[in-house]
């Protein structure tokens, strides 16, 4: 019998079944494909187009579950296939992660991903001969680790890390392709990325307790009744990473992902109703933000980083402040300049499109002109016309603190130290101190105290009275006489309370170490703190030797730092 009346034979039910199908199949790559066209800045253009393709995916998902019988037996539907839609619709769930910080979507994608894994859609991949198709699995699992590690789930990230090892190894075997290399540094990067934390929380039979980062209900301490803060409210943060040698994955470095997490709530199951994966209707979607916007970004170059600035404060709402959080290599000015003017210091690294960097610092090659490749901190002055946070993790931090507050909104600028003393061994490539601790003070505190492994007992009660601890810096910052009005106008939200009170932690403990000794060891700020009202107050030291004394670890502090100035 030939094909042409083979295909007469079948019902036109299921022909229709299978026009259909391929109709939603096409329309839904169409539409997946057009994503990348979406501009990455701004939250309204993208939103009716994202909708769209959920609708369609929706549809898509739905048909072939109704009709995988006729689909397998008259258009031979493969479970690869099955995989492939799954997979698109986990993309799906993660850019609107991205697109939206609610990191709800990201269980949603997880719950995809996992059904891939769980229902072993791509098992019979490797019986094919398509090395194209053996590719579309191993970024399937890229994909799946970058997801599990957003929402700290380490042991699923280490079994599917043994598993894309050793797909892997089966595909460059079987293959002998030229992106070997490629692969094999996806593994390296992913390894490095896991054993990033300097300390290991353990239980009783030694696994590793996995800790979350993301603020909690009990993470930020509550304002006391009467005080007098601003309500101004984080609504948007650039989280920008530009470190040499720091290690990273899928263009997310170690300080883009602990500020990212410092950013977010813990995430909520929007499908816990709801006992399959399956794509929510656009109506069961949050309404309301839990989350500041974010704008991950990479090694931008100057103009990616001042587009994406312009479109966040082009969006601010009112009475809402804009974070800016750099990550970035040095560049400092060479030559003597006569002035000290905003352009004069140097400022933090942009991506100059070409390998031109060694070592930590940039330098000019005509001294009568200012650095290109650079964010000065006279490039942000325009953006102060709105409240403005920003926080400068870099060797060359010090240069945004010859601010000025032209517009006179609230603007605070927190700064790293320049420097760490030589006793503590070198960590930069795993991440900043400095934004360890304003991610996880803890854990912070335990490295430069020498510790690498706690048990889960004395973890808890020590955060139990780091809460105490933080609780106490709120109440010196807003009982102080002589603090800056910024410092409280931002005070009233909880994400940038935290921050601010996990600052004067970190600066009080570094200021009190015995290995910190000089004065580039220390955070600053912009304007400055008082310092004897906060980040040297006799009671927050007090508590700092409290809590080493908890470690053990009492005799690397100073008694009384005052002292010893």
């Amino acid at each position: 019998m030939s094909t042409g009346g083979a295909e007469d034979d079948i019902p036109q039910g299921e022909r229709k079944t299978v026009t259909d199908f391929c109709y939603l199949l096409d329309k839904s790559k169409q539409l997946f494909n057009g994503l990348r066209d979406l501009p990455q800045y701004g939250q309204k253009q993208w939103q009716s187009y994202f909708g769209r393709t959920f609708d369609v995916y929706t549809k898509l998902w739905k048909f072939q579950q109704q009709h995988r019988q006729v689909l397998d037996n008259r258009y031979g539907l493969k479970r690869w296939q099955i995989g492939e839609i799954a997979s698109k619709i986990g993309q799906l769930y993660y850019h609107y992660y991205l697109r939206t910080s609610e990191t709800s979507y990201l269980n949603e994608a997880f719950s995809f991903y996992s059904a891939i894994r769980q229902r072993s859609y791509y098992s019979q991949v490797n019986k094919e001969d398509r090395p194209e198709l053996v590719v579309k699995k191993l970024r399937y699992y890229a994909r799946f680790i970058v997801v599990c590690l957003l929402l700290n789930k380490m042991d699923v990230v280490k079994d599917l890390v043994k598993e894309l090892s050793d797909e892997i190894e089966d595909y460059t075997h079987r293959f002998n392709t030229e992106d070997q290399v490629e692969w094999n540094l996806v593994l390296q990067e992913v390894a490095a990325f896991i054993e990033a934390d300097p300390v290991m929380v353990l239980n009783d039979d030694n696994t590793i307790v996995i800790t979350s980062n993301r603020l909690t209900e009990t993470g930020a301490p509550l304002l006391e009744q009467g005080m007098i803060v601003g309500q101004l409210c984080l609504a948007d943060a650039l989280i920008i990473g530009n470190c040499n040698n720091q290690v990273k994955f899928s263009e997310l470095t170690v300080d883009m992902f602990r500020m990212l997490q410092a950013l977010e709530r813990e995430p909520m199951n929007l499908a816990s109703q709801i006992n399959k994966p399956g794509i929510q209707e656009s109506a069961d979607k949050p309404t309301r933000r839990e989350n500041p916007h974010k704008y991950l970004l990479y090694k931008p170059t100057f103009s990616q980083l001042y587009t994406f600035l312009a479109a966040s404060f082009k969006e601010l709402p009112a009475n809402s402040v804009l974070l800016i959080y750099l990550s970035a290599t040095g560049v400092f000015p060479t030559g003597r300049s006569d002035g000290e003017g905003p352009y004069d210091f140097g400022g933090v690294l942009t991506n100059s499109n070409r390998d031109i960097i060694n070592g930590d610092a940039i330098h000019k090659r005509n001294q009568s002109h200012k650095e290109m490749h650079c964010l000065h901190p006279g490039d942000l002055y325009p953006f102060t016309r709105k409240p403005l946070f920003i926080i400068v993790d870099s060797s060359n931090s010090v240069a945004y603190k010859n601010f000025t507050n032209l517009f006179g909104q609230p603007l605070v600028c927190l700064l790293s130290p320049t420097a760490y003393p030589k006793a503590l061994q070198d960590q930069s490539q795993r991440g900043s101190l400095f934004t360890l601790f304003l991610n996880n003070p803890l854990m912070a505190f335990l490295f430069v105290s020498g510790l690498s492994s706690m048990r889960r007992g004395l973890w808890e009660k020590c955060q139990e009275y780091l809460r105490k601890i933080n609780r106490d810096i709120a109440q010196l910052l807003t009982h102080s006489r002589s603090i800056d009005q910024a410092f409280l106008q931002f005070f009233g939200d909880e994400f940038l309370r935290l921050l601010l009170t996990r600052f004067v932690f970190c600066s009080a403990t570094m200021r009190m170490h015995k290995a910190f000794r000089e004065t580039r060891n220390y955070p600053e700020s912009y304007p400055q703190l008082p310092r004897d009202e906060t980040v040297e107050n006799p009671h927050l030291q007090k508590h700092i030797l409290e809590l080493a004394s908890i470690l053990d670890v009492r005799n690397i502090f100073f008694e009384n730092s005052m002292d010893d100035y």
